[in-house]
């Protein structure tokens, strides 16, 4: 399973008019070594764990794993993750045939608005709403993984 997606800042928040759904997220990670983490979510009232592998020379694309697990579960393994726990309301914006995935941070990375759209291959062609800001893909420090490790407000 390959996870292919870019990331990208975003300028202001027209995006919000456009969104059809959003959810708060809390997230932490069992492991957040670069070649492999180890995600838990709570995404509403659903849990999930997920594992990921190293990204590519581009950062666009790596190896995901995800299962959904029961909420009470999720909950219980936030709680062993390395601190601090992301904290983030996630905007799902339709853009022509893509959904925008908005994440608006809140706690230690307060400030801090990224848009990641998933692609079928690394070259798929996407519409670029006008306010995606500048693209980040590939950069280190706007991993969520690391975010917990170097929060935003600490840049």
């Amino acid at each position: 399973m390959q996870e292919i997606e870019r990331k990208f800042l975003v300028k202001n928040d027209a995006y919000k008019a456009q969104a059809a759904s959003h959810k708060r997220i809390t997230q932490g990670y069992l492991n957040s070594h670069p070649q492999r983490t180890v995600r838990v979510r709570v995404k509403g009232n659903q849990g999930f764990l997920t594992i990921k592998g190293k990204s590519n020379k581009t950062g666009t694309t790596r190896f995901e794993w995800e299962k959904e697990i029961p909420l009470s579960e999720a909950q219980s393994l936030l709680e062993l993750c390395e601190k601090p726990i992301i904290d983030k309301i996630r905007y799902n914006v339709p853009v022509a045939n893509h959904v925008f995935e908005v994440d608006v941070f809140a706690a230690n990375n307060e400030g801090l608005v990224i848009a990641e759209v998933e692609l079928s291959h690394e070259q798929q062609p996407y519409t670029r709403p006008d306010w995606l800001g500048k693209e980040v893909t590939g950069e280190v420090k706007y991993y969520n993984s690391k975010l917990s490790q170097k929060p935003y407000k600490e840049w």
